[in-house]
C-alpha cells in the first residue's frame, strides 16, 4: 500500500501542474464519498463543503480564464505559484499514509513535480502552440489540458500502478521530443 500512495501522490501533483484545482477536487470528492482516500489532519479539511465549493467556483475560473487569448497568459503567471502549492498540498494529502515521509517532504515532491510540470507547460508548450498557430491552438490545447488533469487525477486515486507507466510514458515522450528538436537545430547549424 505504502509504493501505491506514492504513485498516487506523484500522479496526483502532476496534475497539479496541468490545473490546480482539478486533483485536489477530485481528492476533497473521493475522500468525501468513497473510502479510496482517508484523509488525515489537516488534509480532511478539504472534505469540508464549503472548501469543494470553493474549488469548484475557483475551477470554473481558472477554466474560463485559461480560454480567453491574453488573459491565459496572465493566469499562467498566477498559477505559477498556485499550482506548485496545489501540488504540495496533493501529494502531501495523498502521501500522508505513509508513515515514512516526512511531511515537509512530501510537500516539497509536490512542489517540485507540479513546478516542473508548470513550467514546461506555461515556458515551453503554450508559448510554441501560441507561436505555431497564431493563438487559435490555444483554446483546444487548454481544453486537452483540462481533460488530461482530470483523466490523470482519477486514475492517479483509483489505479496508481497505471499512472506510474503513463508517467514514464510521457517523460521519454518529452525527452525524445527535446533530443529530437536538438539534433534538427544542430543539423541546421551544421548546413
Amino acid at each position: 500500500m505504502e509504493v501505491l500512495g506514492i504513485f498516487s501522490a506523484f500522479g496526483l501533483s502532476a496534475s497539479a501542474g496541468l490545473n490546480a484545482y482539478i486533483p485536489l477536487l477530485v481528492v476533497a470528492l473521493l475522500a468525501k464519498f468513497t473510502d479510496l482516500i482517508e484523509l488525515q489532519s489537516p488534509w480532511n479539511t478539504l472534505e469540508s463543503w464549503w472548501i469543494i465549493a470553493l474549488l469548484i467556483v475557483l475551477g470554473l475560473i481558472e477554466f474560463f480564464a485559461d480560454k480567453v487569448p491574453a488573459v491565459n497568459h496572465v493566469n499562467d503567471i498566477i498559477q505559477t505559484i498556485i499550482r506548485p502549492v496545489a501540488g504540495a498540498i496533493a501529494f502531501a494529502a495523498s502521501a500522508q499514509i505513509i508513515t515514512d515521509i516526512h511531511p515537509v517532504l512530501a510537500m516539497a515532491l509536490g512542489l517540485l513535480v507540479a513546478g516542473a510540470v508548470h513550467v514546461v507547460k506555461a515556458a515551453a508548450v503554450r508559448p510554441a502552440v501560441t507561436a505555431t498557430t497564431g493563438g487559435a491552438g490555444n483554446i483546444p490545447v487548454s481544453i486537452a489540458e483540462d481533460v488530461v488533469s482530470t483523466i490523470l487525477s482519477i486514475v492517479s486515486a483509483v489505479m496508481p500502478v497505471l499512472i506510474t507507466v503513463v508517467l514514464i510514458l510521457l517523460t521519454s515522450w518529452i525527452i525524445w521530443l527535446l533530443w529530437r528538436r536538438a539534433n534538427r537545430e544542430k543539423l541546421r547549424n551544421q548546413t
